[in-house]
């Protein structure tokens, strides 16, 4: 087989998998049952892996979070340290929308990010950029969180560009309080 079809036949492979993939409201029914106001809301603390697109761990973090709501409008304030010494803070302001999701904003996020919360589970699709040298690189992000016990969130984030996949994080987040 030559490079030319191979690579189309991995083109569609890519898009057929996409069309496949999960939704959020395939977890309605799981329990225990996440409600962002009570679980993001206070002090929590993230740790986590950045795996590149091999599966290869090339970072990790730990990380701060203050979360707290007002008039309806949720906002957390992340704080993250990297194993090489890096700091970094994201401010993410939620506000709700129709059918029980949530509109997400960030100073280095893309747009908006559309979070859908459906049983245990919330989903968040949104363009993330990230310094790279002197400029910056803009990554898709498609995270998924999944509350596994009260205070306990395991969350995991695929990252592509174009569509192909650039590597992923893997992180829990814990209640502190």
């Amino acid at each position: 087989m030559n490079r030319s079809v191979i690579f189309l036949v991995s083109l569609l492979c890519l898009a057929l998998a996409s069309c496949t993939s999960v939704q959020v409201s395939s977890y309605a029914g799981q329990q225990p049952r996440l409600i962002m106001e009570e679980f993001f809301n206070g002090r929590l603390t993230a740790h986590g892996v950045l795996k590149n697109w091999r599966g290869r761990v090339t970072r990790y973090f730990n990380a701060d979070i203050l979360a707290y709501w007002q008039d309806g409008t949720g906002t957390l304030e992340e704080d993250f340290v990297f194993n090489d010494g890096q700091r970094q803070r994201r401010v993410w302001t939620l506000q709700p929308v129709a059918a029980g999701g949530y509109r997400g904003t960030a100073g280095d996020v893309i747009g908006t990010a559309d979070v859908q919360v459906a049983g245990n589970s919330v989903f968040l699709d949104y363009v993330l950029r990230i310094p790279r040298g002197d400029g910056y690189v803009d990554i898709r992000i498609d995270d998924r969180m999944y509350l596994v016990a009260p205070g306990v969130l395991i969350n995991e984030s695929a990252m592509s560009k174009f569509g192909l996949p650039v590597g992923e994080i893997q992180l829990v987040i814990s209640k502190a309080d």
